[in-house]
């Protein structure tokens, strides 16, 4: 693998499904107590918006050359604009946006002095959609679909997506040979039936199969992988495992990557960059392998930088062309 294998990400065209957010910060100094209460009193400096939830997986995919279009339902609200403004700048296209008043634009501030979190202040809902606004998503998606190389669902448990989404968009997907790739949280795990590519951690494999194992056990482990992925018609299962690296298999093959010795910082928004490289891996028709390789490293990658920050592709390119694969 080399350059050649990472430009084959141009212009790839995925649809991000999924809950879509934006990350603001408050940055500060901190020099005294409140008179009012014992808390600090942060004085503002600075303050940036960042994408988050699933638009972070679609910055990921931009840093790669790919064409992202995030299809979500924000708020018809002030920071829906905010939001819609931060996705265009970013180079992601708003096609599959859709505003309802039912909603509000989820928004994480996270106050910060020092380098230290003081707070995070969250505002939004995590009702599910109501049955208009999953109807007219369940549309857009639809329409945008057709044109797509590959889909992911990127869920965080905040009520975009449903079983009842998942399965119009699966059928829709496996019907036109998208591959589906899969991003679960614990609500809606056990609903991605006939995913191509599931990939959750060892944690939420655990909760959302409600299983355990003993990860030291290879047999214990790959027996509860296999009846997970007979259970739910899945292609292949991508499980993620921490400073133990990756697992990759179809149901018959497995194959273990370990993790590379690195100098971790963060590891926030490394499963975003994982699946980001994965999707567009899959769609270029990579190996199984090669899938778990190249996304194992990238996710490493990124945990070496503080934040959540996208992957580089430059840097990924010159570890691909420094291993000997």
């Amino acid at each position: 693998m080399d350059r050649l294998t990472i430009e084959k990400f141009k212009n790839i065209k995925v649809l991000v499904l999924g809950d879509v957010m934006i990350d603001a910060y408050l940055f500060g100094k901190v020099e005294r107590i409140s008179p009012e209460a014992p808390v600090p009193v942060v004085a503002v400096t600075r303050k940036e918006n960042r994408l988050g939830g699933a638009a972070n997986v679609a910055v990921n995919l931009v840093a790669l050359g790919a064409k992202p279009i995030l299809c979500s339902v924000i708020g018809n609200d002030g920071e829906a604009k905010d939001l819609i403004e931060l996705i265009k700048s970013n180079g992601i296209g708003a096609e599959g946006i859709i505003q309802s008043k039912e909603r509000v634009t989820t928004i994480k501030t996270r106050v910060i002095s020092q380098s230290t979190q003081m707070l995070r202040i969250d505002n939004e809902i995590t009702d599910s959609l109501n049955q208009e606004d999953d109807s007219r998503l369940i549309s857009k998606v639809k329409e945008l679909l057709i044109d797509a190389d590959a889909i992911i669902f990127e869920d965080y448990d905040k009520g975009v997506i449903s079983e009842h989404l998942i399965s119009q968009i699966t059928q829709e997907a496996n019907a036109l040979n998208i591959p589906i790739v899969v991003d679960p949280k614990k609500r809606n795990f056990m609903g991605y039936q006939k995913a191509t590519l599931f990939k959750p951690n060892l944690k939420e494999l655990r909760e959302g199969f409600n299983r355990d194992f003993d990860i030291d056990n290879k047999q214990e482990f790959e027996s509860v992988c296999k009846d997970l992925m007979q259970t739910m018609g899945l292609k292949n299962l991508f499980v993620t495992m921490s400073e133990r690296g990756v697992m990759i298999t179809n149901g018959i093959e497995f194959n273990y990557i370990p993790a590379h010795l690195r100098k971790i910082a963060d590891v926030s928004g490394a499963g975003d960059t994982v699946i980001s490289v994965a999707s567009l891996c899959l769609a270029i028709g990579m190996t199984l392998k090669q899938v778990a390789q190249i996304s194992n490293l990238a996710g490493g990658l990124v945990c070496e930088e503080v934040g959540v920050v996208p992957i580089n592709k430059e840097k990924l390119i010159d570890e691909i062309e420094s291993i000997e694969w």
